[in-house]
């Protein structure tokens, strides 16, 4: 028993002693606040983390900064990174290529929308939608249409009609509006009795013609209203939704068949956010909520709870010996404090 106690302690501080004499290449990617370079030092609070884990370990690092999330994975993969850290989601699939500390952090998704997109549209919005067009026009010919037919009535009885039909025809749809409108010209009065009949049903059918014309109006600006807001999950069917490529909010979003733009990087993907080329954007939510609160107010506003509970870990290649040490360091940080003392420092009070 004494011999196999001195065994595993030699075999234990050999492994210290090698970790601590090389210096670990360390790959990321820019994702605020877990990862990201801030006057030409890397910071955040997954690489806070990873540098107090690495102090309480005694090991040296170099940090290698890509552009793409999935290059920071691929060189973990590939061997050409000790490990990787920044919001990587611990999930099945990776797991089958790559080892995974304990967790690091709780995170999830989340639905962000630009700001005052649920605001109903303006009346000119409306106004040039197809379907009110259409009922304008129909309008438009309905009293043309009626201002002609009392001409036709009325063009031997009635001095005001008494012209020709191509110079009657402003004069008879001006007599149709103001029927409509106000309820006709005293002076003006229908005096054969087709034209009187004719002017009776007109102003009888001009009140439910006006009722529901306004109707339209106010029911278009209901549904362009509805069909305008993102509150939730359930509305993103139809918008131009957008994530990034091969993330887990691209792989939940296609299991819930919502088409949806992938963009290489979250920079290129906030940009045309931005610049008004999509309706929302589903991404890790801590992530969302620290463009909102530091650069993003005046573009965007998140929707809805977190969705899709998730851990991020630190990604090592498979069989790492360094997964277990990082373990019991992390195991250490939470114990004494370090680990939320970071979590306070970059995201308040721990929820």
């Amino acid at each position: 028993m004494p011999r196999f106690f001195f065994i595993v302690m030699f075999f234990l501080v050999g492994l210290s002693g090698q970790l601590a004499a090389q210096e670990l290449q360390v790959s990321t990617v820019t994702r605020p606040p877990f990862s990201m370079a801030e006057n030409g030092e890397d910071t955040g609070f997954s690489i806070d983390l990873l540098s107090a884990v690495l102090a309480d370990l005694e090991i040296e690092y170099s940090i290698q900064r890509v552009d793409e999330f999935q290059e920071m994975l691929d060189l973990v993969q590939a061997g050409q990174a000790d490990l990787a850290v920044a919001n990587i989601s611990i999930t099945a699939s990776r797991e089958m290529i790559l080892d995974f500390s304990q967790p690091i952090f709780e995170s999830g998704l989340q639905v962000m929308v630009p700001r005052n997109a649920s605001k109903a549209a303006s009346i000119w919005q409306v106004i040039y939608s197809r379907d009110l067009l259409l009922a304008v026009a129909l309008a438009f010919g309905m009293l043309f249409g009626g201002g002609m037919l009392m001409w036709v009535f009325e063009r031997r009885a009635q001095p005001y009609f008494d012209r020709p039909a191509k110079e009657a025809l402003f004069p008879s749809f001006w007599w149709a509006l103001n029927l409509v409108v106000n309820g006709g010209f005293e002076e003006r009065m229908p005096r054969t009795v087709l034209g009187r009949l004719f002017g009776v049903f007109l102003v009888i059918s001009s009140l439910f013609i006006v009722s529901i014309f306004v109707a339209n109006i106010t029911a278009a600006m209901t549904v362009s209203a509805i069909q305008s807001s993102v509150n939730s999950l359930s509305d993103l069917d139809g918008k131009r939704v957008g994530t990034t490529s091969g993330s887990t909010a691209s792989v939940f979003l296609t299991g819930r068949d919502i088409r949806h733009a992938g963009y290489d990087d979250l920079q290129s993907l906030l940009a045309d956010f931005e610049a008004g080329s999509l309706d929302a954007v589903v991404f890790d939510a801590p992530i969302l909520a620290h463009y909102v609160t530091n650069s993003g107010q005046s573009f965007g506003e998140l929707k809805g709870g977190v969705f899709l509970r998730e851990n991020y870990g630190i990604a090592f290649p498979t069989n790492s010996t360094l997964a277990e040490p990082f373990n019991q360091s992390l195991l250490r940080l939470r114990e004494d404090g370090t680990y939320d003392d970071l979590r306070r420092k970059w995201f308040g009070a721990s929820r």
